[in-house]
């Protein structure tokens, strides 16, 4: 029996109650047992670390999780969704060291590695059922019971033949490398991790004097931000590109630029800067075939003398050296700098076998052999440093310097750079591949796969995956002492063989004791001490999860690659990276089909949520107050599931409750109390069976179900491109059609006024409406469509229902499309009467003439005759809904004295007419309807002797006042305007007089107008540039009301960023001939958008490569007619008259010809275009066919389709800072430019 549903509702509570029914009938695992027999739907679910509580990104992130594997569930696919625990490394480590005290090594030595790892478990899940409660409250089911934790022995196990695969194929080696290093930490990162993290930082910038040997009055200078590096200092490195100066004065030597007097002043020396510095007093020198000169030392370390007889102390040469900072001399620390460390070793002057010349403990503190600063903390030191070179006499300048500067994404600490002895897996010499797996993968957003995480891979670097440290997976290497003996071990079975022990554990504590006889006479080996990076461990989920290749080798086998992925956009340098390196190197295939990256939810200002700065509502309490359904609802419908930062705002959430969810339960509401006055009334029992249902032949009816099935179908096809963020959309429209047309146009048929048989089919059909929604949006909203549900079901006839179980919404499979129902004609219909009842009512408002005060008639005026047949088909709902007794329809304006009327638009005309305005305003006000019309369908007219255009006038309707219409009829149109709801608008608005009744009534409901219009609100003046859609004018309370609708939001337009079209870099090699050069793929934006047979015909223009068959390729992939160009942009795109690939090309996070943005003002684009924003070229190919102020100009109107109108050229928004005929075109680079057409006529 349907219970009654009250007329209020607590979203919240309700969604308890239904946890609960959930809970008691353990619905999730009843899913999982019904789909058992199903298609496998592959899911990985990254795993968090659990000593940290969840955030809004991990909300985000598992509600899309949630959403798409529901979906698939109901798609008819088994998804099985565990949830998995990273509980190694860095994160759980910091925490016990906090808690402990724990300095470094020496205090987990005098702890024990046993005790110390005991701590780290303890705590592996301390926030677990914080986790576990909110994962569940937010309506994501997944299976915490059978979850998988890196700490699992059978997890480790499978990370360690995954290491000993990539072992046996030579991925694997040992080296010493400059790596970012944590000194909080007390162990290396990868480059990956380093990138997570930086801040602006003040350093020091000291400059310091190396004095020559045997020429002690003559010295370098060298610029450093790193006073700690110089004790460890070996060399100084000059560019043999440089010319530098040697200062006589001074007798200093450094490089030599156009503005040597600046930078030798700028350096507070006791120089007579007053002398003008130039060539004619400071000698100049090369270093280009100039012998090593040597200098003295800096700071004498111990163990830096070994490297004296090797060439150190000498002055060496490289281009790495760079002219935009510093002094051109560079002093080399080859243990604390990846180029200082390549550059000695190429001067043989420190081998790579040595042991490395850094004394600098894993704590960041100075070892003894500094013996000024032995013990203190490097960065701490710096002053000290500084202290001393002031007192020696060698330091030059010392201020200090604002940079961005990497810190440790776990401790927040500052990074150093430090050599440290580390074990690499080659990923440089499979960069191609990793490029040709990742463009297999589909990526929503496309970008992030070609720019950020494809500019990431053409960089990718071997990755350093030991650590030196204690919880973690141990890496399974033992060695001899020599190291030249190494026995990979890949599975427990396997050391248990070597060692003859028994293994029940695998961490650092069970098997660091472990010895595996030698086989070469080298006595025993031994562990090496090191741990895998967690990075390693989660890249190996897909296959330690399933205890692969231990257990369900056919399972893990026949479902690879994941078909779904889901996480942050910062996972392109994480989880994404290190699953797709480890499934290239193991199996040569990516690791997963689909994923969706989303962006950052920020706090409502844009910073970062903080705890500490409380910026942000706490999820709980969001919950506690609006529900999980709305939040899902929230965050899926805004920018952040494009990858995208989002401005969490609680309003939002308040929304979707209030104009989804709220009048979605009404609708509810309303069919269930029809239903029971049904049966109360009429002993009628309702129950609904979609197979034998009448078809209605209501046409309201026809409609909604003609609307729903078209949702069902919107809805399927996005969500198979998984497009999450175009679903919410639809459904706030849906819900609008719904409540406010279906149900109100249709309340008294559905309480029965029009007979028992037209009642049942507009409840059938609501029915019907409703239980389609229920199961289409039970993926995104799990809770109100299971509430709904559970009372509607007991309205369905059994006999229909094809499901053994339908005990809950979630076993029910998603609605099929029913395309012999979907009729466009039927919603086109409804949509012309729904646009005749708002004109209608928007006439009232100006009248003030409520809807209970009838009317004798309303007169729709159409020129087609098709849309007036559809809005006769609809008349009753229009004189219900306007109140009129009288609905007439015509094609004929004149027979009710409609006619059109101008007015100019003041400030375009106004600006560009001057003094003949006044004169041309009378002229154009006495237009006659027959000019006007002709002028709305050319587009111009003559008035004059001026040519007008369509932006130069407003037209709106009016009443001949001869006709005697005016006194009888009101008019308003839709035709000027032409806007949907996606639309961005601002609305200006003045009152006169100032300051009186309407005016403070607009100031006090601001809030409540703004949320009704969807648009900012503004006083007059209107901007300049503002592109008005309409204007009016009318009298309200005594006082005169001007509105005017302009396009766009009221925010200024930004500068842009980058160029405002996507493009690709082009480098050419036809014919022995090698060019460079910019294609751009669209222009406007979102026009003229290039296919791969344009972009070939665009390369043979450019390029000059005529008759020539081109071949394109990015990275090693081949282009394909295919692909997605403008997937592309940003990119480098090799083009050759082979087919073989070129190999990777040089790429660049810019364009390689310099170019302008343009911004078009106060005219639409011609030849059907519709981008306002385009690009310009200045240079294309690279050095060649460069554009003067005269081909500026005529470009620039080419660009938005102005070939034969003349434009002027502005730098600002505002149009008065005008581009001069003597600009330089090329300081234009990177700048927009606002672009204003002419008329064709002269100016007066």
């Amino acid at each position: 029996m349907v219970e009654r549903v009250p007329e209020s509702i607590n979203f919240p509570s309700e969604e308890e109650n239904i946890l609960q029914f959930w809970q008691t009938k353990d619905c999730f695992q009843e899913c999982l047992k019904q789909s058992k027999n199903r298609p496998k739907f592959t899911f990985y679910d990254g795993p968090p670390f659990a000593t940290g509580l969840p955030h809004y990104g991990h909300i985000l992130a598992g509600t899309i999780k949630d959403i798409v594997t529901r979906f698939a569930h109901q798609s008819g696919f088994h998804v099985d969704r565990r949830f998995g625990w990273d509980c190694h490394g860095l994160p759980v480590e910091y925490e016990i060291d906090k808690t402990l005290g724990i300095k470094g090594p020496a205090d987990v030595a005098k702890m024990g590695i046993a005790e110390y790892n005991k701590q780290c478990r303890n705590i592996v899940m301390r926030y677990s059922n914080e986790w576990k409660t909110l994962v569940n409250r937010m309506g994501r089911w997944i299976d915490f019971e059978n979850d998988y934790k890196t700490l699992y022995p059978w997890f480790m196990e499978t990370v360690w033949w995954v290491f000993k695969q990539l072992y046996d194929k030579g991925l694997v080696y040992r080296g010493v490398k400059v790596m970012p290093f944590s000194t909080a930490c007390n162990t290396p990162l990868s480059n990956f991790e380093s990138n997570q993290n930086y801040k602006d930082v003040q350093d020091p910038s000291v400059i310091v004097n190396f004095p020559l040997v045997g020429s002690e009055d003559v010295a370098f200078i060298a610029w450093t931000t790193t006073p700690w590096t110089l004790p460890s200092n070996l060399a100084l490195c000059v560019n043999p590109d440089f010319l530098y100066v040697k200062n006589l004065p001074g007798t200093l030597i450094s490089r030599l630029t156009t503005n040597v007097q600046l930078r030798l002043c700028s350096l507070n020396l006791s120089l007579n800067c007053s002398l003008s510095i130039n060539i004619a007093i400071c000698a100049s020198i090369s270093f280009a075939s100039s012998p090593l000169t040597p200098f003295h030392l800096i700071l004498l370390i111990l163990v830096s003398l070994q490297c004296e007889e090797t060439g150190a102390f000498q002055v060496v040469l490289d281009n790495y050296v760079k002219e935009e900072e510093g002094t051109g001399v560079v002093h080399q620390a080859p243990y604390f700098g990846a180029d200082d460390y390549r550059v000695c070793t190429e001067y043989k002057i420190i081998q790579r076998d040595q042991a490395p010349i850094c004394p600098v403990d894993a704590s960041g503190c100075f070892t003894s052999e500094v013996t000024d600063f032995a013990g203190q903390y490097v960065k701490d030191a710096d002053k000290n440093i500084i202290k001393w070179l002031k007192e020696k006499g060698r330091l030059v300048n010392a201020s200090s310097l604002k940079h961005s500067y990497p810190f440790c994404w776990r401790s927040d600490t500052p990074l150093i750079y430090k050599a440290v002895p580390s074990w690499f897996v080659r990923v440089e010499h499979m960069v191609e591949k990793l490029l040709e797996n990742n463009s297999k993968c589909y990526w929503v957003p496309e970008f992030v796969r070609e720019k950020r995480f494809g500019n990431w891979l053409r960089d990718a670097r071997d990755w350093a995956i030991s650590r030196n440290r204690y919880w973690g997976t141990p890496i399974p290497l033992w060695v001899s002492d020599d190291f030249e003996e190494v026995v990979c071990v890949g599975s427990i079975a396997e050391l248990e063989e070597l060692t003859g022990v028994k293994i029940t554990d695998l961490h650092r504590e069970s098997i660091d004791s472990l010895t595996i006889p030698s086989r070469c006479g080298k006595g025993v080996l031994r562990r090496i001490t090191e741990v895998f990076d967690c990075w390693f461990e989660s890249g190996s989920m897909p296959y330690a999860q399933a205890h692969y290749p231990f257990e369900n080798k056919k399972e893990f086998e026949d479902s690879f690659p994941a078909d779904f992925i889901a996480e942050g956009i910062d996972q392109t340098r994480g989880w994404f990276y290190t699953l797709l390196v480890l499934s290239t190197a193991l199996f040569g295939k990516p690791p997963f089909k689909n994923v969706i990256v989303n962006g950052l939810v920020l706090a409502s200002d844009g910073q970062k949520m903080s705890k500490r700065k409380k910026n942000y509502p706490d999820p709980g309490l969001i919950v506690q107050q609006y529900g999980a359904d709305a939040l899902r609802m929230y965050l899926i419908n805004s920018p952040v599931v494009r990858a995208e930062n989002l401005r969490f705002k609680e309003d939002g959430v308040r929304d979707v409750l209030k104009d989804v969810l709220l009048p979605w339960y009404n609708a509810y509401r309303f069919l269930v109390q029809n239903v029971q006055r049904l049966q109360k009334e009429d002993e009628i029992q309702f129950l609904y069976n979609e197979n034998t249902a009448k078809q209605s032949d209501n046409i309201m009816d026809k409609w909604i179900q003609s609307f729903i099935q078209s949702l069902i179908q919107f809805v399927k096809t996005e969500m198979d491109a998984y497009h999450l963020y175009t679903v919410v959309p639809r459904l706030v429209k849906f819900v609008d059609m719904l409540t406010n047309w279906y149900v109100r146009t249709n309340r008294r048929r559905l309480k029965g006024e029009s007979g028992t048989e037209d009642c049942l089919w507009a409840l059938e059909t609501l029915f019907s409406v409703l239980f389609s929604m229920c199961k289409l949006m039970a993926p995104f909203t799990p809770f109100i469509t299971e509430m709904m549900y559970q009372n509607l079901r007991h309205l369905i006839d059994p006999a229909s229902v094809e499901e053994k179980d339908s005990s809950s919404i979630h076993y029910l499979m998603l609605p099929q499309v029913r395309e012999s129902v979907i009729d466009k004609r039927i919603e086109s219909a409804v949509c012309q009467m729904q646009s005749v009842i708002e004109l209608g009512r928007v006439i009232r408002d100006r009248k003030t003439l409520p809807v209970k005060y009838p009317l004798k008639e309303v007169v729709v005026i159409h020129q087609d005759q098709e849309a007036l047949k559809d809005i006769q088909s609809l008349q009753k709902y229009i004189l219900e809904e306007l109140n009129v007794r009288q609905l007439t329809l015509s094609t004929d304006k004149d027979k009710y004295g409609i006619r059109l009327r101008a007015e100019p638009d003041h400030m375009v005309l106004g600006k560009r007419l001057k003094g003949a305005f006044k004169a041309i305003t009378a002229s154009i006000k006495e237009l006659t309807s027959e000019q006007l019309e002709a002028f709305q369908k050319t587009g111009s007219i003559e008035v004059d002797g001026h040519e007008l255009h369509e932006d130069d006038l407003r037209l709106m309707y009016t009443f001949d006042q001869s006709s005697g219409s005016a006194t009888q009829y009101e008019a308003h149109s839709d035709s000027q305007g032409h806007l949907v709801p996606s639309d961005e608008i601002s609305v200006y608005y003045r009152c006169q007089p100032e300051g009186q009744y309407l005016g403070s009534v607009i100031q006090a409901h601001t809030d409540f107008i703004l949320a009704t219009t969807k648009a900012p609100l503004l006083p007059f003046p209107i901007p300049k540039t503002a592109s008005v859609i309409i204007e009016e004018k009318t009298q309200l309370k005594g006082s005169d009301l001007e509105l005017t609708i302009v396009k766009g939001s009221s925010t200024p337009q930004a500068l842009l960023n980058g160029p405002a079209c996507t493009y690709v870099n082009i480098r050419v090699k036809v014919n022995n001939k090698e060019q460079e050069g910019v294609v751009l793929l669209e222009n406007p934006k979102g026009d003229n958008r290039l296919n791969l047979d344009k972009l070939k015909k665009v390369c043979s223009s450019i390029f000059g490569t005529d008759n020539t068959q081109l071949t394109l390729f990015n990275g090693g992939t081949e282009l394909t007619s295919k692909m997605d160009l403008q997937a592309l942009s940003g990119s480098t795109v090799s083009v050759t008259s082979g087919s073989s690939s070129p190999g990777l090309a040089q790429t660049t996070d810019s364009l390689l010809c310099p170019y302008v943005n343009l911004v078009l003002c106060n005219a639409q684009p011609a030849e059907c275009q519709t981008g306002e924003v385009g690009t310009l070229l200045l240079v294309n190919p690279v050095g060649q066919n460069g554009l003067h102020y005269s081909g500026l100009l005529s470009e620039a109107a080419k660009v938005f389709g102005f070939r034969s109108r003349r434009v002027k050229l502005y730098l600002d928004q505002d149009l008065t800072q005008e581009l001069s005929a003597d600009s330089s075109v090329k300081s234009l680079d990177t700048k927009t430019l606002f672009v204003r057409v002419l008329p064709t006529t002269a100016e007066a």
